[in-house]
C-alpha cells in the first residue's frame, strides 16, 4: 500500500527529501557480507506502520507475522542446514514516516543485525528503508507495498534485496478491467481515483488501458476528503453501468454512502485497500451492496485451499476474529522467509535474499507463489463482492 497524509509529507526537510530520493535513484551492490545469526535463534526484523495514518494495515500485518512465528517456534524453529533454530522478531514502528521507516531499517540491520524484514506496508515507507537495507545487504519482503517500480532500480535493474508478497497495481487495475467487462458487462464506467498518491493513479491508469468499454467520465479526490457529492451526482447524470473507484477504504466508504443515498444503484468496484471490515462500517451495512474488490486473498476461495484453511482456523482461536487480507499476506511473508533460509541451508542474510529470488510454487495462505525475475510474486487474484455489508461472494480473474 502506499498512502501518506501530505501534512506528513510537508514537515520533511528539504535536506532529508532530497537523501532519500538521492539513496533510492540507483542501488548500488553491496560490499557487505551481510548479517550473521548465532546458533540458537534467527531474529527477523519487522518496519512496521503500527501508528500513523496507515495503522491499520500495519497492525493487522502484525498479527499476520506474530501468528507465524508462533507457529514455526511451536514447530520446533527453521530447519538451518539440520539445526533447529527458534524465530526472534523485533518489531518496530515506523510511525508511516519515511524518515522513521528509514531509521528503523538502519537499526534493524545495523544494531539488531537482522537476517530479513518483513515490511514495511506502504510502498513509501519501503521505499525509504532501501539504502540502508542494501548497504547491509539484508533482504524486506513487504506484504503490501503494490507500486510496480517498488522492486526495480530507476535504470530498470531489479533491487537485489527488495521483495514482496503481492501482486503490484498494474495487475489488480487490469483484472478489475476485465471483472467489469466480461462478469458485469459494463458497457459505461466512471473512474473515480485517489490522487493523493501513485497507488490510486496507477490502478485508474491500468484499470482504463485494459477496459473494452467507454469511460464515460474520470475524476479523482484527495486523500481525507469527505463530501463527493458533486462529482457523484455529475456520475448519475451520464447513465453509467458501474463505478471504479481505487482508493483506500476510509474515502471510499464515504463514496459508496454518498452514492447510495442519491439513489446511484450501479456496482462500485475497487481494489486491495477496500478489503477491511471498516468499509462497512463507514459506508453503512445496507448501502455497502453490489460492491466489489480486487484482493489477493479471499476467504470464500481459501476455503478450498487446506493451507488456508489452517491459517483461518488459527488466526481465529489467537485473536477472535476472521482474518483479514493483509493479516494473510504478512503471514506468507514470513513463511516465505523461512522457506528461503531453509532452502539455502543458511541465516545469512546475502543467502537468504537468494533464496527469495528463488522461491517457486510456495504453497502460500494466498496461493501458490512464484518470484520471478524482477522480485515479484507470480500469484492468483480474486475479487469480492460485499452485499449488506458482508462477503457474499467471490470469483476468480483469468
Amino acid at each position: 500500500m502506499n498512502k501518506f497524509t501530505k501534512k506528513m509529507m510537508g514537515i520533511l526537510t528539504v535536506g532529508t527529501a532530497a537523501f532519500m530520493m538521492a539513496g533510492c535513484s540507483v542501488a548500488k551492490s553491496s560490499n557487505s557480507s551481510g548479517t550473521h545469526q548465532d546458533k540458537d535463534t534467527v531474529k527477523i526484523g519487522v518496519n512496521m506502520e503500527l501508528s500513523g495514518t496507515a495503522a491499520g494495515y500495519g497492525n493487522a500485518q502484525k498479527q499476520g507475522i506474530q501468528l507465524a512465528a508462533a507457529e514455526i517456534n511451536k514447530a520446533g524453529g527453521i530447519d538451518v542446514n539440520g539445526h533447529k533454530k527458534k524465530i526472534k522478531l523485533i518489531i518496530r514502528d515506523n510511525k508511516t514516516a519515511i524518515a522513521t521507516s528509514a531509521s528503523v531499517a538502519a537499526q534493524l540491520v545495523n544494531k539488531d543485525k537482522v537476517a530479513a524484514i518483513v515490511g514495511p506496508a506502504t510502498t513509501n515507507a519501503g521505499t525509504a528503508e532501501i539504502p540502508n537495507i542494501t548497504k547491509a545487504a539484508v533482504p524486506s519482503v513487504s506484504p503490501s507495498a503494490t507500486d510496480p517500480d517498488y522492486t526495480k532500480q530507476k535504470n530498470g535493474k531489479v533491487q537485489p534485496y527488495v521483495f514482496r508478497a503481492c501482486f503490484q497495481n498494474n495487475f489488480q487495475g487490469e483484472s478489475a478491467a476485465k471483472f467489469v467487462t466480461k462478469k458485469l458487462k459494463a458497457k459505461r464506467v466512471a473512474v473515480y481515483a485517489d490522487n493523493s498518491s501513485d497507488y490510486g493513479t496507477g490502478l485508474a491508469k491500468a484499470f482504463k488501458n485494459t477496459y473494452k468499454g467507454k469511460v464515460v467520465d474520470s475524476q479523482t479526490y484527495s486523500e481525507g476528503d469527505k463530501d463527493f457529492n458533486a462529482v457523484l451526482t455529475s456520475f448519475k447524470s451520464k447513465k453509467i453501468d458501474a463505478i471504479y473507484v481505487p482508493g483506500y477504504y476510509t474515502e471510499v466508504g464515504l463514496i459508496v454512502k454518498q452514492a447510495r443515498q442519491m439513489g446511484i444503484k450501479v456496482p462500485i468496484v475497487g481494489s486491495d485497500g477496500m478489503a477491511d471490515p471498516k468499509l462497512a462500517q463507514i459506508a453503512g451495512a445496507k448501502n455497502a451492496t453490489k460492491v466489489y474488490y480486487t484482493t489477493p486473498f479471499s476467504t470464500r476461495v481459501a476455503a478450498k485451499n487446506p493451507t488456508a484453511v489452517k491459517f483461518m482456523n488459527a488466526f481465529k482461536a489467537r485473536y477472535h476474529a476472521p482474518a483479514p487480507t493483509f493479516s494473510a499476506l504478512a503471514y506468507d511473508a514470513v513463511y516465505m522467509v523461512k522457506t528461503a533460509i531453509e532452502q539455502q541451508k543458511s541465516d545469512d542474510s546475502t543467502k537468504v535474499a537468494a533464496g527469495l529470488a528463488k522461491i517457486k510454487d510456495f504453497d502460500g495462505v494466498t496461493g501458490k507463489i512464484t518470484v520471478n525475475k524482477t522480485h515479484d510474486p507470480e500469484m492468483p487474484i480474486a475479487i469480492e463482492e460485499m452485499t449488506n455489508g458482508k462477503v457474499s461472494n467471490s470469483f476468480s480473474v483469468e
